[in-house]
């Protein structure tokens, strides 16, 4: 019996989210989706979204003929079914827009036609994090244009805004139980966010924190604790750090624990790497310093292999619903084949456990691996 069929049996009060790392439904995936935008793009390399579709066809055999909204979600919607979490938060790292106001000078632009947002309705997700580095790649205009499209799937969004109260406000879900959960997202410059993106009072944009710093966190953190309710938790979904490399930073944990140490923050919730970084209890509360990408188009593309973008973890986090301690985290191994979440095989599941033991255990976490290869984090 798990930690969760603990506190059902016991009818104790509690919450179970997934959370997810980035989820990128742009450029390649949209143009597999059935009603792909303009695939015109700006990068050195490839100048149409259907490059990176040849790309993943090249390695790893042609794609079905006909492709539904659900498609890139594979095995992943059965994975949701069967463990029924209260939440669904993602990190959408793509602005839902046929703007072609697109950022100039930038590398790497993300869109997805808003046609398209049954793919992520079909996920029900319940809630998308904005405070990235490509919410505003195709422009103001495509952040306006996702903000309208998430609100009219009924999806919230936190993170972004058409000002910083906005930006700041988080995005509150309740569940049947009573329980409320806020969610509050900030983008980092360390995982490229550029200032110029920051909203301000007469600008839209996204919640922008300038540093990583114990102090910034202290004040992030006494805010949130004076703003929650009673029966609310609090996730704090932070996109920081570099897209390659293991390594949890002193300022990551120092801002993290101060977070926690205001009594303001249950869950730290960090993206940005295209891999799996450890993970850590602090006090009874879960950080989670890197989730690693769950959709992307990267097939195909050399360069990063032995850091295996190819597979991902799908996070199920069950705290208290009187304090936010974590009961216990499980974690399903997936691998995106032909732009399609599968689940893992068994040495990829392999991988994931030894890496993600290995860099948790720096962390003085410890990760389990169970008999049907999920991944287990107890409190």
């Amino acid at each position: 019996m798990n930690a969760v069929d603990v506190v059902q049996q016991e009818q104790v009060p509690y919450a179970c989210l997934f959370l997810s790392g980035d989820v990128m439904t742009g450029r390649g995936i949209d143009a597999i989706l059935p009603h792909a935008g303009n695939p015109q793009l700006y990068e050195n390399f490839c100048h149409s979204a259907r490059d990176y579709v040849r790309l993943a066809e090249q390695a790893n055999g042609a794609l079905p003929a006909s492709i539904g909204d659900a498609y890139p979600w594979g095995d992943a919607l059965a994975v949701l079914e069967r463990m029924q979490p209260h939440i669904r938060l993602i990190n959408l790292e793509t602005a839902v827009t046929a703007s072609a106001d697109y950022w100039p000078n930038k590398a790497v632009l993300y869109r997805m036609h808003p046609d398209n947002i049954g793919c992520l309705t079909s996920a029900r997700v319940d809630c998308c994090v904005l405070a990235n580095n490509h919410t505003l790649d195709w422009g103001r205009q495509g952040l306006d244009d996702t903000l309208a499209t998430l609100r009219g799937a009924g999806i919230q969004a936190a993170g972004a805004g058409k000002d910083q109260a906005q930006a700041a406000a988080p995005a509150v879900l309740t569940l049947a139980s009573g329980l409320r959960v806020r969610v509050y997202a900030f983008g980092a410059p360390t995982s490229g966010v550029p200032a110029s993106w920051a909203a301000t009072a007469h600008r839209s944009g996204v919640n922008y924190v300038p540093e990583i710093t114990v102090s910034r966190a202290e004040m992030i953190g006494r805010r949130m604790a004076a703003e929650r309710g009673p029966g609310e938790l609090v996730v704090v979904s932070l996109h920081w750090g570099s897209n390659w490399g293991f390594d949890v930073g002193d300022d990551e944990r120092a801002f993290a624990h101060a977070l926690i140490d205001t009594g303001g923050v249950d869950i730290v919730h960090g993206h940005s790497s295209h891999h799996v970084r450890g993970v850590e209890l602090y006090r009874g509360k879960l950080v989670l310093y890197g989730c690693g990408d769950l959709l992307n188009d990267y097939e195909g593309i050399a360069g990063e292999e032995h850091y295996r973008p190819d597979l991902a973890l799908m996070y199920f986090v069950c705290v208290e619903g009187s304090n936010g301690t974590l009961i216990e985290l499980q974690a399903v191994p997936m691998q995106i084949r032909q732009m399609q979440l599968r689940c893992a095989p068994a040495q990829g599941a392999a991988w994931l456990h030894t890496t993600l033991a290995r860099e948790s255990e720096r962390l003085g976490t410890r990760v389990e691996q169970g008999a049907d290869g999920v991944l287990l984090v107890r409190g």
